[in-house]
């Protein structure tokens, strides 16, 4: 009887189409829950955060079964190595890496670390070699400190999948040879770099067979599907995404955690030009807003400015608290230097110091590199923070020096002040003979004026003839008002209001 029945299973298999190896020992198991989450771009600080969190969520959503659809030509190393320990350490749910293009350099790499790899048969895994950009602009293979600890994670993560660990290491060492070596005495097969075979004990016991062709010398172990699951370095080769949930024995259709719309935005913001934008921009929009304190437009631009870039870094992973304590800090300090304390001096200084330091810091993943690719990251976070700095002093310059009429600004340069007789004294009686002198400097302790514009606490007020530029102990006064000028340094005019 067991005979006849099967017999007729083999027959209605027939009928049915042959099953796969996959499909038939999931049969009669329960359906799984599986969560997708595409990799479809380099590895980079900013994509390696946003997947971590895409994963992050797929875990807590419950699921069984984790896919990362990859298709990626890989980036920085150090992201990588993030990835992989994040993927490896997920003990709780299985991951799998779905290769349906490629998966190259750093993408292999987080390919290898998964439980499984399934691959189309066209599909490409492999070449994962660290190269670095020279001074002369070329790439060259990087220096071997940082090729061994390359070397020794692949080889660590290749061991703990069980996969061949001389065709993981190949993938990353272009001077290895890779070949098949059987035992003479039990059969098993292995397969063994040059290396490994120079410092073999038992030598004598085992058979050198030919090289792998995909595994010769200058050269990066690359394969695709077919040959990949020839050489168990992948698990399962399917022929198109559709098998996928088959194969994984999960619920159809599976969900898929896509990038969503904040996610994009905060991609675009994360990019060079927007952070040099966002940062000249708030920069020129807060003096303006120093130069008439108060709520207005260039108060509000700064703020949003300000807000979108901390905001952006803080989902991108590259900002904290400390941050934006830094450059707080430096506002207070530019703040007192602006309206406290006369010149320009400490105060000053290191507010400008403290606020390019927080933003050099929240653009980058660390002030201390360990690596040529940290070094170049952080490099490339100070030129475009300084450019911006250095917009901002030019659109500064212009600033003073066209747009002077803006309360406060115009105290910033030097300007020719209207005919105005000589002063005597501390009076302004008419002499035969006038001068023309910057307003500020008709202007002596006890002269009295009225308000020509709100003073908040910078503004206008007319002594006389003339039109000066002043500022209050920090009062705000209104239009029409009596002051009296109680100090003057410089281009500096401090006034009080009279009772």
């Amino acid at each position: 009887m067991r005979h006849f029945a099967s017999i007729f299973f083999i027959f209605l298999s027939c009928i049915a189409g042959t099953p796969s190896l996959a499909q038939v020992i999931n049969r009669g198991k329960p359906m799984r829950t599986g969560v997708m989450i595409p990799l479809h771009e380099d590895i980079n600080p900013l994509s390696g955060e946003l997947l971590k969190q895409k994963f992050q969520q797929a875990i807590d959503s419950g699921a069984d079964v984790i896919v990362l659809d990859i298709n990626s030509p890989g980036g920085f190393t150090y992201v990588t190595f993030e990835l992989m320990d994040m993927v490896l350490d997920a003990t709780q749910v299985e991951t799998v890496a779905f290769i349906e293009k490629d998966a190259i350099s750093g993408a292999a790499l987080l390919s290898l670390a998964c439980d499984r790899i399934i691959m189309l048969p066209t599909a490409r895994i492999g070449d994962a070699g660290e190269i670095v950009m020279g001074e002369d602009g070329r790439f060259r293979y990087t220096e071997a400190k940082s090729r061994s600890v390359l070397a020794q994670k692949v080889r660590d993560t290749a061991e703990a999948r069980g996969r061949p660990i001389a065709l993981a290491e190949k993938m990353v060492d272009k001077d290895l040879v890779v070949f098949l070596a059987t035992n003479k005495k039990t059969g098993e097969e292995k397969y063994i770099s040059n290396k490994e075979w120079e410092s073999l004990e038992n030598r004598d016991e085992w058979n050198k067979g030919n090289p792998v062709r995909e595994a010769g010398k200058e050269m990066f172990f690359t394969v695709n599907g077919k040959r990949a699951v020839e050489l168990g370095f992948a698990d399962e080769v399917i022929q198109d995404r559709d098998d996928l949930g088959k194969v994984l024995n999960v619920r159809e259709p599976m969900q898929i955690i896509k990038r969503t719309w904040s996610d994009t935005f905060v991609f675009l913001l994360n990019t060079g030009f927007a952070t040099f934008l966002l940062i000249a921009i708030g920069l020129i929009a807060l003096v303006i807003e120093l130069s008439a304190p108060g709520i207005s437009v260039g108060g509000l631009t700064s703020l949003l400015c300000f807000s979108l870039f901390f905001w952006s870094r803080f989902l991108g992973g590259t900002s904290g608290w400390l941050e934006v304590l830094l450059f707080a800090l430096g506002l207070i300090f530019i703040a007192v230097e602006f309206f406290v304390i006369p010149g320009f001096g400490f105060a000053g200084i290191g507010g400008i110091l403290l606020i390019l330091i927080s933003l050099v810091m929240a653009s980058s993943r660390g002030i201390f590199p360990e690596t040529n690719e940290e070094l170049n990251s952080l490099g490339g976070d100070v030129l475009t923070v300084l450019g911006a700095f250095t917009c901002f002093l030019i659109a500064l310059f212009f600033l003073a020096r066209y747009i002077g009429e803006i309360p406060g600004l115009s105290r910033l340069t030097l300007k020719p002040g209207v005919a105005a007789p000589v002063s005597t004294g501390n009076s302004l009686l008419a002499g035969n003979q006038t001068e023309r002198l910057p307003a500020w400097q008709l202007v002596n302790a006890g002269d009295i004026g009225i308000t020509a514009s709100p003073l908040r606490p910078s503004g206008k007020i007319q002594i006389g003839d003339i039109i000066v530029d002043v500022v209050t102990e920090g009062d705000f006064i209104d239009t029409g008002c009596e002051v009296c000028v109680i100090n003057t340094q410089g281009a500096k005019v401090t006034v009080r209001k009279l009772s």
